[in-house]
């Protein structure tokens, strides 16, 4: 990710390991969410208008059809992300496109060509407080739910803080519910968390059926420096 457009950057979560605990009281945000942030935020105006081009265009689809991006999808990081590693992304959609997603058993299988893993996932969703908070380094997530709705919670960066001391890959989080973004995916629907992404899987949704069927795939971050980044909040 260029430092010259990142203004959130997961390094910052390294950084944050250290600092002393802050309170989750909600005075973090206003009672409208206007100062939380959930995502990183790109300042370079003609890249971010490029990359929204590039997603409505389906330049990135390369023959896949069978899902659509989440309106939560970051579109600038989906676009610098992909480009980086254009033979990777266009492998996983090839494999998604023309594998049985419904029928599949669950289970990890292999993606020709890479070494990216599917996960088949037969799940449901559970309450808030017995799902486990999370964001990846050195990872992406990309989640296809292929029947049903999953339900996710996206954490506000100014309120959340870590709550375990870091490990590879994995930090959890303290945070305030109230202050969470909560995203529903429907099948035939896709969202990326990507590492700026602090979020909640499986969490409950307003549906009469927790029940669901995703597909997760972890894509490597790759980074240009993994020196901290100017972080700045708005």
């Amino acid at each position: 990710m260029n430092p010259r457009h990142s203004i959130i950057t997961a390094a910052v979560m390294t950084a944050l390991l250290f600092a002393p605990t802050l309170s989750r009281d909600a005075a973090h945000c206003s009672a409208k969410k206007k100062k939380c942030i959930y995502t990183n935020t790109y300042i370079d105006r003609k890249l971010t208008e490029k990359a929204r081009q590039w997603m409505e265009s389906g330049a990135w689809r390369n023959g896949f059809t069978k899902a659509s991006p989440d309106e939560s999808v970051n579109v600038t990081d989906m676009y610098v992300c992909y480009h980086k590693a254009p033979e990777t992304w266009g492998a996983m959609f090839a494999w998604l496109q023309n594998t049985d997603l419904t029928n599949i058993r669950a289970g990890k299988h292999r993606i020709p060509g890479t070494n990216l893993i599917a996960s088949v996932e037969d799940s449901k969703n559970e309450e808030l407080s017995k799902r486990k908070s999370e964001s990846h380094r050195f990872n992406i997530d990309f989640m296809l739910v292929v029947k049903g709705t999953e339900g996710f919670r996206r954490l506000d960066h100014n309120s959340s803080t870590p709550s375990t001391a870091y490990k590879y890959d994995v930090v959890r989080y303290n945070y305030t519910p109230e202050l969470c973004e909560t995203i529903e995916v429907s099948e035939n629907k896709f969202i990326v968390m990507f590492p700026d992404d602090w979020h909640i899987a499986k969490v409950k949704t307003k549906s009469n059926n927790q029940s669901f069927r995703v597909i997760v795939v972890k894509i490597p971050f790759l980074r240009q420096t993994d020196t901290t980044l100017q972080t700045t909040r708005k």
